[in-house]
């Protein structure tokens, strides 16, 4: 037969509702340390990104390039689908969000 280690303390008996260690020591967590220019860069680098991202989202489902898609030219089924108002719609409508969290982004950054 295998050795198999034991599972349970010894210190304790079967059935104890009580931990038989001691608890463990908490973890002190210290404040930022990251330096404030590159959070600054940080948060230049997410809002530029967002809001080029999501101009692009809000504008590209209504320009000749959503229509002349060789992806949508390839399935017919995808092609209806994309072409349909309401899902250009919905694909701007993401956009316009991730416009408003860049935006609210760069306004709700505090220093720490």
């Amino acid at each position: 037969m295998s050795y198999q280690p034991n599972l349970f303390s010894s210190n304790a008996p079967n059935g104890s509702a009580e931990p038989a260690s001691k608890p463990a020591p908490r973890l002190v967590t210290h404040p930022h340390r990251t330096p404030v220019w590159l959070r600054r860069i940080d948060l230049f680098v997410r809002v530029i990104v967002r809001l080029y991202l999501g101009l692009l989202v809000v504008a590209l489902p209504w320009t000749h390039l959503w229509d002349e898609n060789h992806l949508f030219q390839l399935f017919p089924q995808v092609a209806w689908l994309a072409a349909n108002g309401v899902v250009r719609g919905i694909i701007s409508g993401l956009g316009l969000l991730n416009i408003w969290i860049a935006v609210s982004d760069a306004i709700e950054y505090r220093e720490p």
